[in-house]
């Protein structure tokens, strides 16, 4: 019995050890200058099998057929001719390939990326939007930032805040979507997503799921991107569709409630891979550290690209995003007592509102790319981009002040409320079109770029908002102040002892804080407006010139821009405002060596001001005023930036390093007058001056790593008040810098199907945006995560563990009643299966 029992056994292993038995594809992909090339897609294809992997950061693969036999081998990368070739592997043994070949290719069709990224890293070489056309970043003469989905991933940042946080000079201004960069503070009330202008929600901040990349162009980007940010511009790459199949499925769960669902699947659609798509999904539930406040996503995103030949390709797109949560107008604190301010003086979770709170924002655009190549030196380019967008909000919130006793003296305990609702609604359309003139004047290449750019946003009729605020009288009406030498005609009560005039809506005590649903019938509305429409309209025409010769290169542009402003559009009191630029950009590159770029570049930045724009530091000052702000001075700006750009360890790892100065003039500015909160002043100037090191890439085939550092020296140059001249701009932190690196055991370890995640981020102090008696002091908290990929599987377990240390920190603020607390210890466990 036993001798049967040992002969049943090897058998089994013998039959076990045969069919397993299996051909071993390896090999390493380089380029012309026998540099490896990691992160390029192999894929082997036979009748009835396909396989593929990405190469690593030394460029090597390696693919187990799951049975001999003749495939089909393509290498392809991104910037390269497509490698194809037919092999025959009869045997089960390992067949090395040696050394790979790709030659570059220029991918004219990819100025408008119709096609999606094929690697798979930390790093993206390139750039479509910065220039309008494909560039490599090194030969862009200017600091660019790019966060791959690949880290989105890592990070589990499925905020765009959470994505951005690690870019050099970048620190949120808030909880919303909204960011100090370089420091300078967003105006621009929009995103940028393709390179085109959106309307977007402020407040519920965008997820990430159909994101490819996000790209951070620093300084003014007028050049490019029309009316954007002196500080930078943030632009949200999308997922486009890939040649190959790739399917996936992520499901979390985590802290606070949070339940996260994400599909993302791509590939041909017909056998002459002339029909691509790519479906993008994501949903969210999720609540908060914050007291009442939630934040629910759902996102619809499918996308086809249709390349029926070598000249034409054509991509549309649709994102639809509906997001139903609640405003987080940030943490009160008790004020300052003899010259003291205590952030602690109340849970972080604290949060001025009501159970019956609301905000409901709604998008949906749609995109269509057309790229036609003419001849291999001509070759023309058009998007349009068509774009809806709905609020919906109802609100308890300070008015940003105490409530005041029978002497108008302040109460510190207790935060003086309003009440909001307001609904808006928008369209906005772009249009972007250009024609590439490639040619060569002796020994110099040229690449000239001539265009057209139309940006339409039109706040349409309907909207409106209605506010309860202020103080009773005794004949039952309200008003918005109150006036002590007229106490006697005020309501009072007595809370905790003291008199103080009665509230048309409710004071919040932070000493007992109470959230009820709150019958909204019972205030008195002593405001309602009708959100004036508004039409602002921009013309542009645009020539760029991109030359070479030896190992200089030059970056020039010119823009003429045409602004319109018209409020209460197609209405009675009609009234226009127009504006008018000319935009120039001069950069130099010149090539060290073969891996390292130096750069210098100067630009100009114009912002017109707008009704359309209710951000820092306008604080949505003129956003209900019938008079256009378009009749103050524009927003202009300047940078001079020098820096160089290289990379190391056979190309696996890049780096950045750049010192700059930006200057901005005519800031229009909330003037924080508590009796006219509407009123504006236009600050003079600001300076801000700096340094950043940026690195990202593969220090070892297991090993990738994304770090930066930010130096940041911004002043406030000229004011209507004299003494705010030199002081520190509010919001930036001088010094900051941010790591996060991921290490995967190698498959010879005891601990081969496991990874490690560690980040870690600091930010120095900052000063609030509305006062400058107390200060946001400085952080540093760190994140892990365990990573477990079983192997040769494609699913992925993966827990994130953000503030490890459980550190209470700051964001920012604005004021004693408005700041902004990080999330204390949180985590996120995520399940992801490829096929």
């Amino acid at each position: 019995m036993k001798l049967k029992f040992v002969l049943t056994i090897s058998i089994i292993i013998l039959f076990y050890r045969h069919s397993n038995g299996q051909a071993i594809i390896t090999g390493k992909v380089v380029d012309m200058s026998q540099n490896t090339i990691p992160g390029a897609t192999v894929s082997v294809k036979s009748q009835d099998n396909q396989q593929g992997v990405i190469t690593s950061s030394t460029g090597e693969f390696e693919i187990d057929l799951v049975k001999a036999g003749v495939y089909q081998l393509e290498v392809r990368f991104i910037g390269f001719k497509t490698y194809i070739n037919r092999y025959e592997f009869a045997e089960d043994k390992t067949y090395d390939l040696g050394d790979i070949l790709l030659t570059e290719h220029s991918q004219e069709l990819q100025t408008v990326e119709v096609i999606g990224r094929m690697q798979q890293d930390y790093n993206s070489d390139y750039s479509f939007s910065a220039t309008k056309t494909s560039i490599k970043n090194k030969d862009l003469p200017q600091s660019l930032s790019t966060i791959t989905k690949e880290l989105i991933s890592d990070r589990q940042a499925f905020r765009l805040a959470d994505a951005v946080k690690i870019v050099s000079g970048v620190s949120p201004s808030s909880v919303y979507n909204q960011y100090n960069i370089r420091g300078i503070s967003q105006n621009e009330e929009g995103q940028i997503v393709n390179g085109m202008r959106t309307r977007q929600y402020y407040f519920l901040q965008p997820i990430t799921s159909n994101i490819e990349r996000v790209e951070v162009l620093k300084g003014p980007a007028s050049v490019t991107f029309s009316s954007v940010d002196p500080g930078g511009s943030i632009n949200m790459v999308t997922k486009k569709p890939l040649i190959e199949d790739r399917k996936e499925v992520s499901m979390s769960a985590g802290s606070f409630s949070t339940i996260r669902g994400t599909v993302d699947f791509t590939g041909p659609l017909n056998e002459s891979k002339t029909l691509l798509y790519r479906l993008n999904a994501a949903m969210q539930e999720g609540q908060s550290y914050r007291d009442l406040v939630e934040n629910n996503a759902l996102l619809f995103s499918p996308s086809i690209s249709y390349i029926p030949n070598d000249q034409t390709a054509v991509n549309v797109e649709m994102i639809y995003s509906n997001n139903d949560g609640t405003l987080d107008r940030g943490q009160p604190i008790f004020g300052a007592t003899a010259g003291t301010t205590d952030l602690n003086s109340t849970p972080i979770g604290l949060n001025l509102g009501a159970t019956n709170d609301y905000f409901k924002s709604k998008q949906l655009i749609i995109t269509t790319s057309l790229a036609h190549k003419f001849t291999d030196h001509l070759s023309f380019n058009a998007t349009y981009m068509k774009q809806t967008w709905t609020e919906d909000l109802q609100e308890h919130r300070t008015t940003n002040g105490f409530a005041v006793d029978i002497n108008n003296q302040p109460i510190t305990s207790m935060a003086a409320m309003r009440y909001v609702q307001r609904q808006q609604f928008w369209n906005v359309d772009n249009f972007n079109s250009y024609f590439n003139i490639d040619f060569k004047t002796g020994s110099i290449s040229n690449k000239l770029l001539v265009g057209y750019d139309l940006s339409r946003w039109h706040k349409t009729k309907g909207g409106g908002q209605n506010s309860a605020r202020g103080y009773l009288l005794n004949d039952g009406t309200v008003t918005n102040a109150f006036d002590p030498d007229n106490a006697a005609n005020y309501q009072t009560e007595t809370v905790n002892g003291v008199i103080m005039p009665k509230p048309n809506v409710e004071h919040f005590d932070l000493n007992n804080p109470n959230y009820t649903i709150k019958n909204v019938e019972d205030y008195v509305i002593n405001s309602r407006i009708a959100v004036p429409s508004a039409l602002t309209t921009t013309h542009a025409i645009y020539i760029q010139e991109q030359l070479k010769i030896g190992k200089f290169a030059a970056l020039l542009s010119l823009r003429q821009e045409w602004f319109e402003d018209i409020t209460n559009f197609d209405a009675p009191n009609e009234a226009s405002f127009t504006n008018t630029a000319l935009i120039p950009r001069v950069g130099i590159t010149y090539e060290v060596t073969k891996n390292i770029n130096a750069y210098a570049t100067y630009l100009q930045g114009y912002q017109p001001q707008s009704n359309t724009v209710s951000l820092m530091p306008s604080t949505s000052a003129f956003f209900w005023d019938p008079n256009s702000p378009a009749r103050f001075e524009p927003l202009i700006s300047d940078l001079k930036e020098i820096g160089a750009k290289g990379s190391f360890l056979n190309n696996s790892i890049t780096m950045t390093v750049s010192v700059y100065e930006i200057n901005q003039k005519n800031i229009l500015m909330n003037a924080n007058l508590p009796c006219y909160p509407d009123s504006l002043v236009q600050r003079g100037a600001d300076r801000s001056r700096g340094f950043e090191w940026e690195l990202a890439g593969y220090i070892s085939p297991n090993w990738q790593v994304n770090a930066s550092y930010s130096y940041i020296d911004a002043r406030i140059v000229e004011d209507q008040d004299n003494s705010l001249n030199g002081e520190r701009k509010e919001n930036t932190p001088t010094n900051s810098a941010n790591l996060w690196t991921r290490y995967n055991f190698s498959p010879n370890s005891p601990l081969k199907s496991l990874g490690l995640g560690l980040g870690v981020q600091y930010s120095g102090d900052k000063i609030p945006w509305f006062t400058r008696d107390f200060t946001v002091p400085s952080y540093t908290i760190m994140d892990m995560a365990l990573y477990y990929n079983p192997t040769k599987t494609n699913m992925q377990l993966a827990l994130n563990v953000n503030n490890v240390l459980d550190t209470t920190y700051w964001i920012g603020a604005q004021n004693y009643l408005r700041l902004f607390p990080g999330a204390p210890r949180n985590f996120m466990l995520t399940a992801t299966y490829n096929f």
